[in-house]
């Protein structure tokens, strides 16, 4: 083996070190932030769980309410998790100097998956193409949001444009490698693949090429073509497209209680049980130590997992019965703000070695009227792909608002002390509620 192969061995290994450190420090870094919630249990039924594993995340069953972006969405998915499995060939040949280790012992089957693997590429290159333009030319409703702003916008952008790339990356690489076999030129010589499906195409215009070029190109493909996919390893913690690694889990732990249900604070049932039944209360009940979230340590780490495994697709926003009518709330916007919160406070944590009080809390990042908005309808929670609910978040943060801080609309003093007076949200005695039948 001469040295220059011995040194690209050493640079591989050490390329795909770092990578693979760099990624696993800023996972633990994600996970950290995300326990920073409130504990909940989540480990009952996991027949159940494990059936919205399959259905969810790998059926993706909710995308198929939209059959034909549901497909696209399957191919683009499709293609990034079994084109990596040729990446496991490519990333052992780097480690061990070989080229095309898996070719001789799979024999004709080897040709059978790279021919797979050409259609997946060029299946969800076009697809990519497909979704650059709904959001730069068609400009869809829900991604032209003023939401996605700045760099959320740009995020899909370079995520697909990436896809594009590590594409045309894997075709060229495929088309300079097989020619290369046919004139017999070096090592290339001791495989015979034969020409591949689609990357054959691409000989035509790569013929006029010398072998010292062709070999060049080849090289520089399968270099671009890894270190873009160690790239794109470490990039998807900072991007929107966490949600290929936490789909999984978030469907794992998705809410089992039965749709729109919601859950009341035991300790606030309880007051009230005392209030109307004094003899119930023991005499050492210490009264509830807060209300509701004003912050992401109020939250719980199922609420802080789902802000991390927002797709920032819009569907959510989009099927909002406030937000269409033109009010302020966007349930998309509310999870990034959590999940914003949840970054910010991480990075306050890891500078000092605990949480300082940095003077913000949710409602820095969350208005109220955002949050009176909310109908409460569940229509967000039953859109999302990916088992999200922004209500559980926005119902947290109201109570906060109206049980910590006092903080209502004027209407809604008026509903709660009628409530509280008169046992109904109407302005009248319980002893004259049926005056309206007298006449």
């Amino acid at each position: 083996m001469s040295i220059m192969h011995i040194v690209q061995q050493f640079l591989f290994a050490a390329i795909a070190g770092f990578a693979v450190f760099l990624f696993g420090k800023k996972i633990m870094y994600i996970r950290k932030n995300i326990l920073l919630g409130r504990d909940e249990d989540y480990s009952d039924n996991p027949s159940l769980r494990w059936k919205n594993v399959f259905l969810l995340a790998f059926g993706q069953k909710k995308m198929f309410r939209n059959p034909l972006v549901a497909l696209m969405h399957l191919i683009i998915y499709a293609g990034f998790i079994i084109i990596n499995i040729e990446v496991l060939e490519i990333f052992l040949d780097g480690l061990l100097g070989t080229h095309r280790l898996f070719a001789a012992p799979l024999g004709g089957f080897y040709v059978f998956l790279i021919n797979a693997f050409e259609v997946l590429a060029v299946a969800v290159l076009s697809v990519c193409i497909i979704f650059l333009c709904r959001r730069n030319i068609i400009k869809l409703k829900r991604f032209v949001s003023k939401d996605l702003d700045g760099w959320p916008r740009s995020d899909a952008n370079y995520i697909l444009i990436t896809e594009i790339i590590l594409m045309m990356l894997f075709l060229t690489m495929n088309a300079s490698d097989t020619l290369l076999q046919t004139r017999g030129y070096g090592h290339y010589a001791g495989h015979n693949t034969g020409h591949f499906l689609f990357s054959q195409i691409l000989h035509p215009l790569l013929r006029s090429m010398s072998n010292q070029y062709l070999a060049l190109l080849e090289r520089t493909c399968w270099w671009l073509h890894i270190v873009g996919i160690f790239a794109f390893l470490n990039y998807l913690p900072y991007s929107k497209h966490l949600h290929i690694l936490l789909a999984f889990p978030n469907a794992y732990y998705a809410r089992l209680w039965p749709e729109g249900k919601m859950r009341n604070m035991p300790s606030v049932q309880k007051e009230v049980l005392y209030a109307m039944q004094p003899e119930l209360a023991p005499a050492d009940a210490a009264a509830p130590s807060k209300f509701g979230a004003k912050d992401i340590f109020d939250l719980s780490w199922r609420n802080l997992l789902d802000a991390y495994s927002c797709t920032e697709c819009g569907r959510c926003t989009g099927a909002c019965p406030a937000n269409i009518t033109g009010k302020l709330l966007s349930p998309r916007k509310i999870m990034m703000s959590v999940r914003d919160r949840a970054e910010e406070a991480g990075k306050n944590i890891q500078k000092n070695g605990s949480f300082r009080n940095d003077g913000k809390n949710l409602l820095s990042y969350i208005s109220a009227e955002e949050l009176r908005a909310c109908t409460s309808c569940n229509a967000c929670v039953e859109e999302c792909p990916v088992s999200i609910s922004p209500l559980e978040i926005i119902l947290e943060m109201r109570r906060a608002l109206v049980m910590e801080d006092s903080n209502a609309p004027q209407e809604w003093n008026a509903m709660f002390s009628n409530t509280e007076n008169n046992f109904a949200p109407w302005k009248f005695a319980p002893d004259e509620r049926d005056a309206w039948a007298h006449d």
